[in-house]
């Protein structure tokens, strides 16, 4: 093995030549392949970490509702029940309903969350960029994006449409005029262009909820990620099952056993995102592995480029008796060097990018191509985080599938007959 690994190291020193020439363009495609592979990794990776944290900190971690979707009497009594159970960080009733809201004839469809200012407060790092969280006297608090999308400052006045306009036949019910008190800012378009918040009194109002009811209680916990929801036959546990006995004595079950209310958790709500992200993660390393199976096939060329300006040198070798195992080794050994080197300088050229990919995203926009938007992805900047495991998988996945598809050209290689070999020139 080590006169194998000699001659494969002195095969790979640079010199001036053809096979010298495709040894250089091999690594540097295998150092493309890792790279590219590992960014995108890393990018998605960083996108799944920032989805979850804007959730965890603008979405409640557990929400309760009614079972048969109808609203919860006594919310309030409920949730100074669940502010008893260890855990438990923050609760508050809330109304949520799709509204219209129109000021001098621009009109948004957004979602009216009904809520006790004090207790949101405590939930949600709700940042006020002009006026006060007040929902007092018929107050809203909108987003930013929905202040310039609407053009309306502190003062102004909305004219907030009813969903019952249209459920309800037998009543009219006459727009709400409210006015605007704050105006937040969660860097996040979701939430600065598609949530306002008003008091539970006016939520009721609009939403045709009778007194003391809520839609929902939204629960925050100390630590959202050691929630154990309810795993096909498996109970819940901890906080949750907690919650959800905390519930079930507060509403009882049917008449046929059934419970009155449903316990949802962050992890269950927005299961779809998550999914959505890994899905498009895996399906782009396994496309971007692509380029490096392609770089791969460019190492495959350079052995064989190598074993046709060696032949006269297999020949030798062989006739001096030297094994059939240790020829393919030396040509084995030196496609996988060269792997490891790309490798190697893929991770390096990777993290590089990934340190100044902010800078290069502003560059290509001060180009003109604005490759990052903040109107579609609702990011101010582009996330990224690298898994160590991840890493390994690519290192270790590239220099295998290397070594697999350099025996082929060597084993020819070393297995011809050195008569033969001796007699090529």
């Amino acid at each position: 093995m080590r006169f194998s690994l000699f001659l494969a190291l002195k095969y790979l020193r640079p010199k001036r030549g053809v096979a010298s020439v495709v040894t250089i363009l091999s690594i540097l495609g295998v150092t493309i392949g890792v790279a590219i592979v590992i960014i995108v990794q890393a990018v998605f990776t960083g996108f799944g970490d920032t989805w979850q944290n804007k959730i965890l900190e603008f979405k409640p971690h557990i929400v309760v509702r009614s079972s048969s979707g109808s609203a919860l009497p006594g919310a309030e009594r409920l949730c100074q029940s669940m502010e008893q159970v260890p855990g438990v960080t923050a609760c508050a009733p809330s109304i949520e309903t799709r509204v219209l809201v129109e000021y001098d004839r621009r009109i948004l469809a957004p979602v009216l969350l009904g809520t006790d200012a004090a207790r949101i407060q405590k939930m949600f790092p709700i940042r006020m960029k002009d006026g006060a969280f007040d929902l007092t006297y018929d107050g809203v608090v909108i987003g930013v994006d929905m202040a310039d999308m609407l053009q309306v400052g502190v003062g102004d006045e909305l004219e907030v449409y009813s969903p019952m306009n249209v459920v309800s036949n037998d009543e009219a019910y006459l727009p709400e005029r409210l006015p605007v008190t704050g105006i937040f800012s969660s860097g996040q378009v979701e939430f600065d262009s598609g949530y306002v918040f008003v008091s539970l009194e006016v939520a009721r109002d609009l939403a045709g909820i009778e007194q003391g009811a809520a839609n929902s209680v939204s629960i925050k916990v100390a630590d959202p990620q050691a929630l154990r929801p309810a795993l096909g036959d498996q109970p819940a546990m901890g906080v949750v099952a907690e919650v959800d006995r905390v519930a079930s004595a507060f509403y009882r079950p049917d008449f046929y056993g059934h419970k009155a209310t449903k316990v949802s958790t962050w992890q269950e709500m927005d299961q779809m995102i998550f999914n959505a992200v890994a899905t498009e993660k895996n399906m782009m390393t396994l496309l971007l592995m692509f380029i490096c199976v392609v770089a791969i096939f460019c190492v495959v060329n350079t052995i064989i480029v190598i074993t046709v300006q060696k032949t006269n040198e297999i020949g030798l070798l062989k006739a001096l008796g030297f094994s059939t195992f240790k020829l393919t080794m030396i040509f084995v050994l030196y496609g996988w060097i060269q792997c490891l080197i790309g490798v190697t300088f893929g991770l390096g050229l990777a993290y590089l990018i990934l340190h100044n990919l902010q800078n290069i995203v502003d560059f290509l926009g001060t180009l003109g191509m604005d490759v990052f938007p903040k109107a579609v992805y609702g990011l101010d900047a582009l996330p990224w985080r690298v898994v160590p495991s991840e890493i390994v998988q690519v290192a270790v996945m590239v220099v295998c599938l290397c070594a697999l598809a350099s025996l082929l050209p060597a084993w020819r290689a070393a297995s011809m007959n050195p008569v033969d070999a001796l007699r090529k020139e």
